[in-house]
């Protein structure tokens, strides 16, 4: 960056330029990384970082997988999309979602309409080894894990597609993937002011 001197005579880099003054939001699977990449990121911009998942937990009152076992994946799609919606409308934050929330149409389109997404993307490997040892995931839940995320996958993928961008999430330490984001974030910007 360019050099500017600081009231004390000090040599300092100019800031890099501003990534968008709105909401990121973080979509794709369950085990891609996003509320570890949410968490490093937001705190690199000084936001708050939001899971919605555990917003929905909070509203609701009971884990997500005891909301699928009393009321459906339906019912539970209709709060998270509520519960998105609240949250885009409020301060700007990086927002961590569920793995189906983007595949939901009208979330599709609020989170279009308001805020940056960013696919993370990681391979069916690293989403089986990342997903194995947990049990709070009612989709994955029953018959073979890698089967299921297959599945899941090959459904989920071109609508993950669709968003603003894509960050590969693999095993490269978290601050790496984190300086890429935010790299991509500042072209993002150069683009749409040319």
């Amino acid at each position: 960056g360019s050099l500017y001197t600081s009231h004390y005579g000090m040599k300092m880099t100019a800031p890099a330029s501003p990534i968008p003054e709105r909401t990121l939001v973080l979509v794709g699977m369950m085990g891609a990384g996003k509320t570890v990449i949410g968490r490093q990121l937001a705190a690199r911009l000084g936001l708050p970082f939001v899971d919605s998942d555990a917003e929905i937990e909070a509203a609701a009152g009971m884990t997500i997988a005891q909301f699928f076992e009393r009321y459906g994946e339906p019912a539970f799609r209709e709060g998270e999309q509520r519960v998105l919606a609240r949250l885009l409308a409020g301060p700007r934050c990086v927002l961590s979602t569920g793995g189906g929330a983007f595949i939901n149409e009208e979330t599709r389109a609020l989170i279009k309409a308001g805020a940056v997404s960013v696919w993370i993307k990681a391979d069916l490997e690293t989403l089986v080894r990342r997903t194995e040892h947990r049990d709070d995931r009612p989709l994955l839940l029953g018959g073979d894990l890698r089967q299921r995320l297959a599945d899941l996958l090959a459904q989920r993928e071109p609508v993950y597609a669709q968003a603003d961008m894509v960050l590969i999430s693999d095993d490269r330490p978290l601050d790496d993937t984190v300086e890429q984001l935010l790299e991509a974030l500042r072209d993002t910007m150069k683009q749409v002011r040319v």
